[in-house]
């Protein structure tokens, strides 16, 4: 018998209208909604029904519609229960919520305090992040150590094989994107993005959220989390906490993750929250997995 995961998105999978049909047919996922904007003090339904764009993708809105449109769509078909979860970047947060490790209205304050912390850290130490496709991990790791000499770089999403993204400083960043292409690569791109996620230069971010962590009531997840830092499964609050605050500064090992799931005999992926980017990455990584997706109410209907 095989074993099925939840994963969740993270910051980029966003898009105007997100969550507005759940919104408009269910009173759960009204509510739930409606508690978040309390929560946040911020009118989330209006930049995720109608944008505009510019707005919607400013990381302090971003991450807190993503989070509550995967976390809605969890509670709505909360009778499918999954053997682990695992959530990219931001996603962890609605993984988390997923596995009862912490309640949706104290996440989503946790939430929307880190995407504040990330916004501003970006602001007060200038990043910058680029794809790069067509490398082995270990030939990036060594271009990112030598354009280090130019300014911080490091790898910062191993999202699939071939596929990682790398962050730091615009100087770093961009000597690594030059060494990248000399040494072959097939596509090197930078991102916009308002910040290095995941590099040294979210240290602010991360020391303001280890307040808030501090502050946050968890609970020992009731099923397994496979963690962004480590790529293996955690229960313990105190662990998951502790990975929470290396997480902003240390690379998310997806792929690994993801191998790690199906060596514990996870088949079947479900991706949970706007979008269809993990599903993408999980093809990538584990062709012969069983691969889903619930991003709207229709999707909800389907699968239960």
């Amino acid at each position: 018998m095989g074993k099925r995961a939840f994963l969740f998105p993270g910051q980029g999978s966003q898009y105007i209208g997100m969550a507005k049909d759940i919104f408009e047919n269910s009173v759960e996922a009204k509510e739930m909604i409606k508690t978040a904007e309390e929560a946040t003090g911020v009118s989330l339904s209006h930049f995720m029904f109608n944008g505009p764009e510019e707005q919607l993708k400013q990381t302090e809105i971003t991450q807190p519609a993503i989070f509550v449109h995967s976390v809605v769509l969890t509670g709505l078909i909360r009778t499918l229960e999954p053997d682990a979860v695992a959530g990219h970047s931001l996603g962890e947060y609605s993984a988390l919520v997923a596995a009862g490790a912490v309640q949706f209205y104290e996440a989503v304050k946790l939430v929307y305090h880190r995407s504040k912390a990330m916004q501003q850290a970006g602001i007060d130490r200038p990043g910058t992040m680029a794809a790069v496709v067509g490398l082995e991990s270990e030939s990036l790791i060594e271009i990112c150590n030598k354009a280090s000499e130019k300014g911080i770089v490091q790898c910062a999403n191993f999202n699939s094989p071939g596929q990682i993204v790398i962050s730091g400083s615009l100087d770093g960043v961009r000597y690594a994107m030059q060494l990248a292409k000399e040494a072959g690569a097939k596509l090197v791109k930078e991102l916009v993005v308002s910040g290095a996620f995941h590099s040294p230069l979210m240290e602010s971010a991360k020391e303001k959220l280890n307040l808030k962590l501090e502050t946050t009531p968890f609970y020992d997840a009731k099923i397994p989390v496979y963690a962004n830092v480590t790529s293996k499964p955690v229960k313990s609050k105190n662990e998951i906490k502790d990975l929470l605050s290396q997480q902003l500064t240390s690379p998310v090992l997806w792929e690994d993750t993801i191998r790690n799931m199906a060596e514990d005999g996870i088949d079947e992926f479900v991706e949970i929250g706007p979008g269809k980017v993990l599903q993408g990455l999980v093809k990538r990584i584990n062709p012969d997995a069983k691969i889903y997706g619930i991003d709207k109410y229709s999707d909800v209907e389907r699968f239960m």
